[in-house]
């Protein structure tokens, strides 16, 4: 379940959105997701041995509050929570997106749009509300589910390229190759690679987690970035740019152009449930952060306040109903420009966790709190430098946004420690 989380998390829209705006990067694309997995694998085996010498609680606060103190520890928490429900509406538009292959109506993005990307969000809340096991069975099989047409394109593209069928692979009116594409390009594959680090935010909800988190981490993150490669490549190599640029779904019409209409058709409600399925594991972490900050005293208690399901019910709900304002007061914007300003803002706001999350890392090390090799030292070096590289890549827009969304949580935790110290 907790590689299933985590893969299921990162195999969400991202990976079946991003061609069509990878299409005009050309080469910078494929470069930038070589960059982006290299990146996500150093970080990733950053926050295992993180998970292993720290494997309870919300990772989010605990790895911070441990180099950096409580207070460093509830910012970046603050801003994940952030990057969890903002997430969520953008993974409800993406669901849309591919749904409007079957039903081109909802590719208008009007109000009606906006309200059964909602209606989304409020059953997978519903999902979660009914216990943790249950959203983890849901996450399982979804991620059966949204293998399909991820693995299905690599199949496709080599039995084109093996019988000599294959369309010519052209870059003809991309993008040429500089540092500025290549790291446009890698910001947005970043975006389909959030959710590496899913599994150490649920610690508490894990049995033995210092054995089966880092595994679970290293796992999802180096199996889902070997898939991206080869699937996102397959797609944006075979399909002419024009084509690209003008699909809401365009691993739908990979398949639909290259095997069949119906073929693309059925992968466009594939494409939807793995958006979907994502919604669910995102759902399930924007419940967890608070309500470890809740317990810490942080936060007031009620975002601590379980169902019998031992659900913090109204941390969802509030969470819930951000992600359902976000997706209602922008969907005017029209499907692909929401989508890709809401891409650029979470993945800023989750970058802030990432580059927290690698210094304290380098600093427990240099305390001796975690015993580690010069690679290890090294690997957590270039996933630093990475975030950082990431962060500014996503824009002064995305970037604004998220630092005044995370230092809104700042009047906040200083209010709950001037009302009662923090918990140890």
């Amino acid at each position: 379940m907790c590689v299933a989380l985590g893969m299921g998390n990162m195999i969400g829209s991202g990976v079946f959105l991003l061609p069509r705006d990878l299409a005009p990067l050309g080469w910078n694309a494929v470069i930038g997701w070589g960059v982006s997995i290299a990146g996500t694998l150093c970080l990733a085996v950053a926050f295992a041995r993180l998970a292993k010498r720290l494997p309870t609680g919300c990772a989010t606060y605990t790895y911070a509050a441990a180099a950096f103190g409580p207070g460093t520890g509830f910012i970046v928490a603050w801003s994940y929570w952030i990057s969890c429900w903002t997430v969520v509406a953008t993974l409800a538009v993406a669901a849309i997106s591919n749904l409007s292959i079957l039903v081109p109506a909802l590719a208008d993005g009007g109000a009606s749009t906006a309200l059964i990307a909602i209606g989304f969000i409020w059953f997978f809340t519903l999902v979660n509300l009914m216990g943790v096991r249950r959203a983890g069975g849901a996450q399982l099989l979804t991620l059966g589910l949204k293998l399909i047409p991820v693995v299905g394109a690599v199949l496709v593209a080599l039995w084109l390229w093996g019988n000599g069928t294959a369309p010519t692979p052209t870059m003809v009116g991309t993008q040429p190759v500089s540092l500025d594409n290549i790291g446009t390009a890698a910001t947005l594959t970043l975006f389909a690679l959030l959710g590496f680090e899913s599994a150490c935010v649920v610690g508490d909800r894990v049995r033995e987690p210092e054995r089966t988190i880092p595994r679970a981490t290293i796992i999802a993150a180096a199996t889902t970035g070997l898939l991206y490669l080869l699937s996102c490549t397959a797609v944006t190599l075979l399909l002419p740019l024009e084509t690209l640029e003008a699909s809401n779904a365009a691993y739908a019409t990979f398949f639909g152009t290259l095997v069949s209409p119906s073929a693309g058709q059925a992968v466009a409600l594939f494409a939807a449930i793995a958006a979907l399925g994502a919604l669910n594991g995102f759902v399930l972490l924007q419940g967890e952060i608070p309500r470890d900050l809740a317990h810490r005293r942080l936060l007031p208690p009620i975002f601590a306040r379980d169902n019998r399901f031992a659900v913090p019910w109204f941390t969802q709900i509030v969470s819930s109903a951000l992600a359902s304002f976000v997706v209602y007061a922008n969907y005017a914007r029209g499907l692909a420009e929401l989508f890709k300003f809401m891409v650029l803002v979470t993945t800023s706001t989750a970058i802030i966790f990432y580059i927290v999350g690698a210094l304290a890392a380098l600093k427990l090390e240099r305390s001796g709190a975690i015993k580690a090799s010069p690679g290890f030292v090294a690997l957590t070096l270039l996933g630093f430098l990475y975030s950082c590289w990431a962060f500014y890549g996503a824009g002064w827009e995305a970037s604004l946004w998220s630092l005044g969304l995370t230092a809104a949580g700042l009047p906040i935790y200083l209010a709950m420690r001037r009302a009662r110290p923090a918990a140890a």
